[in-house]
């Protein structure tokens, strides 16, 4: 049995540590995947209050046709379907992500997709960078990366978040916020571009990254 089928066991089972790790791990990404989605913080507190709910009353019928965590946001963006009409604003995420080929960001700055160490990271990075290994994400200079995520547009933001804050692969992305791989993939590339540019003006200066010591991007 998988840790995800022995995590469904012990939902269905009522067992509460379960339930509250559930909490812990995705509360924070599931309120940013609903401010993406409606038009006030207080209506996607409640998207959120109503998905977990919504997430207690329908465990007994999951059936692991999908993660538990594509389903956990599956049901937010159901709710927040039915919330928008009464908001007067509801948003599908699809609608707010470039067309497949609107891959207008600056590719040079990038590893490509296909390199062997570092695929989509980037490949510049500012010169008093550390690696993460020195506490690239500790201190100030996470705080400067944090602002600059919270700055982004909607789209850029919630896929920046799930992919660099929370580690998620880019196809659990794609499933839950139900975004092409295009889509995606160009969402974070701008997002992490201004990232980028805004770490660039705090260090001053620009320098090719060398592979071989190590990627200066969060994980991808």
């Amino acid at each position: 049995m998988t840790d995800g089928q022995r995590l469904v066991e012990s939902l269905k089972a009522g067992d509460e540590r379960a339930f509250a790790w559930l909490l812990d791990e995705y509360s924070s990404a599931l309120m940013r995947v609903a401010m993406a989605h409606v038009n006030s913080r207080t209506v996607a507190e409640e998207v959120v209050q109503e998905t977990w709910l919504g997430v207690i009353n329908g465990i007994h019928r999951f059936e692991g046709r999908s993660s538990v965590k594509t389903w956990i946001f599956r049901i937010l963006t159901n709710i927040a379907s039915t919330r928008g009409p009464r908001e007067k604003r509801m948003v599908p995420f699809s609608a707010l992500a470039p067309a497949d080929d609107a891959d207008d960001f600056d590719q040079d700055r990038f590893f490509p997709p296909d390199h062997a160490r570092y695929p989509d990271h980037w490949a510049i990075g500012p010169t008093a960078w550390q690696t993460p290994e020195d506490g690239l994400l500790a201190g100030e200079t996470r705080e400067l990366i944090l602002r600059a995520i919270d700055e982004l547009p909607e789209a850029q933001r919630t896929v920046v978040t799930l992919r660099d804050v929370e580690g998620w692969l880019a196809e659990e992305v794609c499933d839950a916020l139900e975004l092409s791989e295009g889509n995606q993939r160009v969402l974070l590339h701008r997002g992490r571009t201004k990232v980028r540019a805004v770490l660039e003006s705090y260090f001053g200066a620009v320098e090719e990254t060398v592979p071989a010591t190590g990627a200066v991007t969060p994980a991808a």
